[in-house]
């Protein structure tokens, strides 16, 4: 998840969202650039298109429906950093 956070951050650094490196990336502006298809939510297949390891999407996708949305990010972004004691 680590790998997930930076990568995230970086991502939103590029796309202009003005970031600041202590905060957190907004996971509404990260499942928007991941998002193809333009459904809302990242599918496996977009997820991976990203560059975001495929055996972590179950873990991030809370109700196992197959789409990550912008609050299960959220959460699954939380998570992280609370087992980082941050």
């Amino acid at each position: 998840m680590r790998t997930l956070i930076f990568a995230a951050a970086a991502l939103a650094a590029l796309a202009g969202a003005g970031v600041a490196a202590a905060q957190a990336p907004d996971p509404a502006t990260i499942i928007k650039a991941w998002d193809k298809d333009g459904d809302g939510a990242v599918s496996k297949a977009e997820w991976i298109a990203a560059g975001r390891p495929a055996e972590r999407f179950d873990a991030v996708d809370a109700n196992h429906d197959g789409k990550i949305t912008a609050e299960e990010l959220a959460a699954a972004m939380a998570k992280m950093r609370q087992s980082q004691g941050g």
